[in-house]
């Protein structure tokens, strides 16, 4: 019974101390960001010299410090690492990013950058801060956008050093190294995987019954308010959540079989399109307990949670 929690919130005086309050109501887990969306790293890794060239390197936090503030009160604490959508190193380093024809550093419709999953230096890069974090103590790395791109001219894409590998194979072959460099630091591994990737392929690399066999736990991203009207049959999926969660899971349980990861979704505690309380979010939570989740993680980027989302099963 987890939250996501970014590295900016962390910074702030007290804000940690805040999340830990939420133990009252059910909280065991928090998930930091070691690199996020941006690109940006939480910390000051050392051992990994790239991220400072970059300038990726930000003093938000100090893992070892939260590590041990978190282990002292009994949460399980998850490393979030944003893979490929990396627009510090894209633009700091663009011999390894995704280019353009004209060889320029392609991006999406938003103006973000990414670095190429074929390039075996920027799996290098992504599994080096992982290990300064499993490192520092924390229990599970979560790789986030652990994809190819799917906004913007993806057509235009050109990735220097292409293989003939399709997109499953190459983020399959991603996992296996990172588990291979991780397992032996004694933490769990995970993926956020998008929540339509077990019902059909979306081209992106995630292919949930490969992926599973190098992972712990797989963490579908359903939030109802990102289904198309008409998918799995519903009208509105953002005014269904339990359905839409439910259908979604069903999906994920069968790909997963055999894999040996757990499931463990990403619900939404977050308004879009419509509004959301708590009981839209118990609707997902107890759709995703009856499909057999071990757990499950909420999504607020604004990092608000609804009161009483996380409470154990009565």
């Amino acid at each position: 019974r987890g939250i996501h929690v970014t590295m900016g919130l962390a910074s702030l005086p007290g804000k940690l101390d805040e999340y830990l309050a939420l133990q009252d109501d059910g909280l065991n887990t928090i998930q930091l960001d070691i690199k996020d969306e941006n690109g940006e790293v939480g910390f000051i890794p050392s051992a990994v010299p790239l991220a400072m060239r970059v300038g990726a390197a930000k003093p938000y936090y100090r893992p070892r410090a939260v590590a041990r503030l978190l282990e002292q009160k009994g949460i399980y604490l998850i490393g979030r690492v944003v893979v490929f959508e990396d627009p510090r190193l894209a633009e700091g380093a663009p011999h390894l990013a995704l280019k353009t024809r004209d060889g320029s550093v392609w991006r999406t419709r938003t103006g973000l950058a990414w670095s190429n999953p074929y390039d075996r230096r920027v799996w290098d890069y992504n599994v080096s801060l992982a290990e300064v974090a499993a490192r520092a103590g924390f229990d599970e790395i979560q790789f986030d956008y652990v994809r190819f791109p799917s906004d913007g001219d993806v057509q235009g894409i050109v990735f220097p050093g292409r293989t003939a590998k399709a997109p499953g194979w190459v983020i399959a072959e991603f996992l296996h190294y990172a588990a291979k460099r991780l397992r032996p630091l004694g933490v769990r591994l995970s993926a956020d995987l998008f929540g339509l990737a077990a019902t059909r392929d979306l081209g992106i690399g995630q292919v949930p019954r490969r992926l599973g066999k190098h992972l712990d736990a797989v963490s579908p991203m359903v939030y109802p308010s990102h289904y198309n009207s008409g998918e799995f049959g519903l009208p509105d999926p953002n005014a269904a959540p339990g359905a839409t969660v439910a259908y979604s899971l069903t999906h994920f349980r069968r790909e997963l079989r055999g894999t040996g990861a757990e499931l463990r979704p990403w619900l939404q505690d977050f308004s879009q399109g419509r509004t959301y309380g708590l009981a839209e979010v118990l609707e997902q939570v107890e759709a995703a307990r009856k499909l057999g989740a071990r757990g499950y993680l909420l999504w607020n980027p604004a990092g608000i949670y609804t009161p009483g989302a996380l409470a154990p099963r009565s």
